[in-house]
């Protein structure tokens, strides 16, 4: 999958974000009204069903061998899976996803991860898997399974990329997601931000994903967590008004999307989340754990869904 020349420029977007701040989140929530009821909320649940021992160098992750992070290497077993997926249903999430830390799974993986998927998707949720790069072949062995996303975030802007991994290039992620596309499988792309990048950066994230052909269905956007052990630790934390413009960027160039707002949710405090919904912000990553960082309790999400009458997707 290769990015639509002139879809959404950089420059168009960090016009946008450069925007004053209520006039930006004007526009962004119109856009998101003309096409999402603005009171419904996607849930979804993420399960690491592989953690540890990624062999890439990923800045960010607490998952990845080169770093002393405290992360013990595991895979989960299909009935622990099926019983967590059984349990993110009975808790409203209607998308299940499943996370291994793999640079690239082989074949033999794959074998498991259909298990999963095929188990998860007869509970009657929604399923989601993100793998790593993926080969040839791949992406057709998932779809046949029933999985109905791929998660494969571009991270980054092209040019801040290798500032954070070395170990796969830019190419490579848009590759697998045309895999991904050409399989017929729903693409879930995003990426993170607080590493250090600049604004002219999120908004190259952003005009990557927009122009897309077709821009992802699924767009998570995480603030960083910083962890012990890894490069990123100690990096100057993002403005969380920032993090907002990133919203309704998202939301302006991509009106179709379900924005998610991911990892790093917990950081940004209640009013902080409310303006991400206001801003066109219409799934959660819902539930205890988020692959091996904390995310807000389920229990605390329905209470701030309720006060500012939020009622999740059926």
């Amino acid at each position: 999958m290769n990015a639509q020349e002139c879809a959404w420029s950089v420059d168009q977007v960090a016009a946008l974000m450069e925007l004053p701040f209520n006039d930006l989140l004007y526009r962004a929530h119109g856009v998101h009204r003309e096409n999402f009821d603005p009171h419904v909320v996607q849930l979804s649940t993420l399960l690491s069903v592989k953690t540890g021992g990624c062999p890439e160098d990923c800045a960010y992750c607490p998952q990845s061998r080169r770093y002393e992070t405290g992360v013990e290497e595991g895979t989960e077993a299909l009935e622990v899976v099926v019983e967590s997926a059984r349990i993110a249903k009975q808790n409203g999430a209607t998308r299940f996803c499943m996370g291994a830390a793999w640079r690239s799974p082989k074949d033999r993986d794959l074998k498991l991860i259909a298990e999963m998927v095929s188990s998860v998707k007869g509970l009657g949720l929604q399923t989601c898997a993100t793998l790593g790069m993926l080969k040839e072949g791949q992406a057709e062995c998932l779809r046949e399974a029933g999985l109905d996303y791929y998660n494969h975030n571009l991270d980054t802007s092209p040019e801040f990329y290798g500032q954070v991994i070395t170990t796969r290039v830019y190419q490579d992620r848009l590759e697998t997601l045309g895999r991904v596309r050409a399989a017929g499988i729903n693409v879930c792309c995003g990426g993170i931000v607080g590493m250090g990048e600049s604004r002219r950066d999120r908004a190259g994230l952003i005009s990557q994903l927009a122009s897309l052909t077709p821009y992802p269905e699924s767009v998570p956007i995480n603030n960083l967590v910083q962890v012990k052990g890894t490069p990123l630790e100690g990096a100057e934390s993002l403005d969380p008004f920032e993090f907002v413009r990133v919203i309704a960027a998202a939301r302006i160039t991509m009106p179709k999307s379900f924005v998610r707002l991911s990892a790093g949710r917990a950081e940004l405090g209640e009013g902080i989340q409310a303006l991400c919904y206001f801003a066109g912000a219409n799934s959660i990553f819902y539930g205890e754990k988020l692959l091996t960082t904390g995310n807000p309790e389920a229990q605390a999400d329905r209470a701030l869904m309720k006060r500012l009458d939020l009622v999740a997707l059926e």
